[in-house]
């Protein structure tokens, strides 16, 4: 089957263009390049470097690639920014949106898969949210999550996708960008290993849900190739991709610091990691976030198989291997 991946020449993106071809399927791929790299993505696979807010350069890769289904990743990631920037957001997360939605259903898609955000459509909680949750997000970034869940509702409706809502809760490992808030794990990696001390913002006593990228990949490819019956044409799912296991920002950068040390160590290098600092609280923050993915364990028969500490030491050598190569 042939798959087009918004995004995916970036972090999630890639990963999920890795398993599908190793499922066998055929991929393309649309990316600005703003946050991804060619670097991230295997020989062979067709990039086309596309800003998705430029509706006719969208339309025309659709034209030429023809795809059965289409993985949109592509996305304004940033809460803080979109605090500063609304307008920008909603031109990247909606209208963008729109433009994909809108060329998939002219060139006859079968079903949508997007990345949507458990993260920010609860707001605070503090236990696992099931689906079921009313929507209260505090952002606009969260706010355009939100509303492009609905557009994929009438897409689905307006013309016979099938069309799924993966919420991801914080998602981290090897290739996440960390130019930017939110890559904390591969912020505090990079400093690290630089010898820096990592920057926590406020008190660090914001708990969230952290879930492994090749993870959320998988989800992703059961979610587009899946024999499914739950998920049919007209219809909207939406999906936790989570672990529903807290982690306050305190307790992750004394993993990330210990995972550093122990790849340092293993590298030749010995090293006295510096204590983090603290700086001023971030605008829309929120203080406790945690999803509950047992639905999709029902649904696509899908659970997160790698741990935290596991994760952080795969993310935290991959980024070592990277400043050696760099």
């Amino acid at each position: 089957m042939k798959i087009l991946v918004t995004g995916g020449a970036g972090f999630i993106g890639s990963h999920i263009v890795d398993g599908l071809l190793a499922a066998g399927h055929a991929v393309a791929v649309i990316d600005d390049l703003s946050s991804g790299s060619r670097d991230n993505l295997p020989p062979g696979v067709p990039l086309h470097v596309v800003d998705i807010v430029d509706s006719k350069a969208v339309a025309r890769v659709f034209e030429q690639e023809r795809p059965a289904a289409v993985c949109h990743q592509a996305a304004q990631m940033s809460v803080s920014r979109s605090v500063r920037e609304p307008l920008f957001d909603a031109q990247v997360n909606c209208i963008g949106l729109i433009n994909v939605l809108d060329a998939a259903a002219k060139q006859g898609c079968r079903r949508v898969v997007f990345a949507s955000s458990g993260g920010v459509l609860y707001g605070d909680v503090t236990s696992p949210a099931p689906e079921s949750t009313p929507a209260n997000p505090v952002s606009p970034y969260g706010i355009t999550k939100w509303v492009g869940e609905r557009y994929l509702k009438f897409f689905a409706t307006e013309h016979g996708l099938a069309t799924v809502a993966l919420r991801y809760s914080n998602v981290y490992g090897p290739r996440q960008n960390p130019h930017g808030e939110a890559g904390v794990v591969a912020i505090v990696c990079k400093k690290l290993l630089a010898g820096q001390a990592a920057t926590i913002n406020g008190d660090g006593k914001y708990i969230r849900d952290y879930v492994y990228g090749p993870d959320v990949a998988r989800a992703n490819v059961i979610a587009l190739t899946g024999d499914l019956p739950q998920v049919q044409p007209q219809t909207l799912t939406s999906l936790n991709i989570g672990t529903g296991i807290g982690t306050d920002v305190n307790e992750l950068e004394t993993l990330i610091r210990a995972a550093v040390a122990t790849t340092l160590a293993r590298h030749g290098h010995s090293a006295t990691l510096p204590q983090p600092l603290y700086g001023p609280a971030r605008p829309g923050d929120l203080r406790s976030n945690l999803v509950d993915a047992a639905l999709a364990g029902q649904v696509l028969g899908w659970r997160p198989t790698v741990s935290l500490t596991e994760g952080i030491a795969k993310t935290a050598e991959w980024f070592a291997e990277q400043a050696k190569t760099g």
